[in-house]
């Protein structure tokens, strides 16, 4: 333990007395697994396109290393500086999402990445959590009815954001945004009729989506017909049913070998693999606990801000890596959608640091007017 007083007023004496010690120590092992998979997962993938064996996990650690950076000096920052964080970054990125529809690079038939001089990002990675503290501010806004419109701009600021992520097309990046967005509306107090028709509107937008998308459709009636190419869904339930109970050990797996995106959007299946069932209900208690941790620290919470971006963040966290896990497992349509802190992903990883970095700040003890 860091030998620090609590009356110790130091910015490192006060960030370490103040955060949540236990999400962060959570945060930590899930990326020390990362680590150890992408190590697993990605000697085949580099040998594929002629790059060396520890190539992907060298480039994992260089992008890992500001992240954490991030965690670790952002986190003592005030509610406040995170709404004005959160306004400022997404006025940024959102116009870097209404151009990827026009100059993005396509892949597997979509078009979501920007390649800028030196790197390429995904916009869509970095609005999500940005759109969720700017719409928790917002919600709150008009529940003060100041006078601003805030629930318009609200309302029009996620019609903007689907409709260009529809662009691309994402659809699960879509419905993990509607998720968000309809959670807090919920929260902040929509009214029950409301609740069921927005609930019909995702069911009938799903519908509409399967007769729209025919890259949706595919994934559709692969997933429900278990016919067509279903190669990475097969290859992931046979690295499953090799690891068994106890695993293979790490780098031992060879299922893993034939799995295209093992180090990315099929991670969890290497961890099937060469951990076993046992490590790999221990990671999806880990997810779990950072969600039920955040969720409990909201308890005794007064601040309706803080309240709504906490929960946003929370179901964006909860959900992707439901998502990835369940797709991986073939209990739901297969989606390109990353394992928080575990998967192989620059965009991915920076935005999730920047989500959990605001949930840390705002989740922080506070013991004053100026901490607000």
């Amino acid at each position: 333990m860091i030998p620090l007083a609590r009356s110790d007023r130091s910015i490192l004496g006060r960030w370490w007395w103040t955060v949540d010690r236990w999400t962060l120590a959570t945060l930590l092992v899930i990326m020390g697994f990362g680590i150890l998979l992408i190590q697993a997962a990605t000697p085949a993938v580099a040998i594929k396109h002629g790059l060396d064996n520890s190539y992907y996990v060298q480039r994992h650690l260089i992008m890992l290393v500001p992240a954490v950076l991030i965690i670790f000096g952002v986190s003592l920052q005030s509610p406040r500086t995170v709404r004005w964080l959160a306004v400022v970054l997404l006025a940024v990125f959102v116009p870097l999402l209404m151009l990827t529809p026009f100059v993005g690079v396509e892949i597997k038939g979509a078009t979501r990445w920007l390649h800028l001089p030196g790197l390429s990002i995904q916009p869509s990675e970095f609005v999500k959590p940005l759109f969720a503290v700017v719409a928790a501010w917002l919600f709150a806004r008009q529940c003060e009815r100041k006078g601003f419109p805030a629930l318009s701009v609200n309302i029009l600021l996620y019609i903007l954001i689907v409709v260009f992520l529809l662009m691309q097309p994402d659809i699960g990046m879509t419905v993990l945004v509607s998720s968000i967005w309809f959670g807090q509306f919920f929260l902040a107090g929509l009214p029950l009729m409301l609740v069921g028709i927005c609930l019909a509107g995702g069911v009938a937008g799903l519908f509409v989506a399967y007769y729209t998308f025919p890259h949706f459709t595919s994934r559709m009636d692969r997933f429900l017909s278990h016919n067509g190419d279903t190669y990475q869904v097969d290859r992931a339930m046979d690295a499953f049913m090799n690891g068994g109970l106890l695993g293979t050990g790490p780098g031992e797996g060879t299922v893993k070998m034939s799995i295209p995106d093992a180090h990315a959007d099929f991670v969890f299946a290497v961890a099937g693999e060469e951990l076993g069932l046992i490590w790999c209900l221990l990671i999806v208690a880990l997810f779990a606990f950072i969600v039920l941790r955040g969720f409990w620290r909201l308890k005794q919470e007064n601040n309706l801000f803080i309240v709504l971006a906490v929960s946003g963040i929370l179901i964006e966290f909860g959900l992707q890596a439901i998502i990835n896990m369940a797709s991986t497992l073939h209990l739901m349509p297969a989606k390109g959608m990353t394992l928080p802190f575990i998967s192989y992903g620059g965009s991915s990883l920076w935005a999730l640091a920047l989500s959990m970095v605001m949930l840390l700040a705002l989740t922080r003890k506070r013991f004053g007017i100026n901490d607000i």
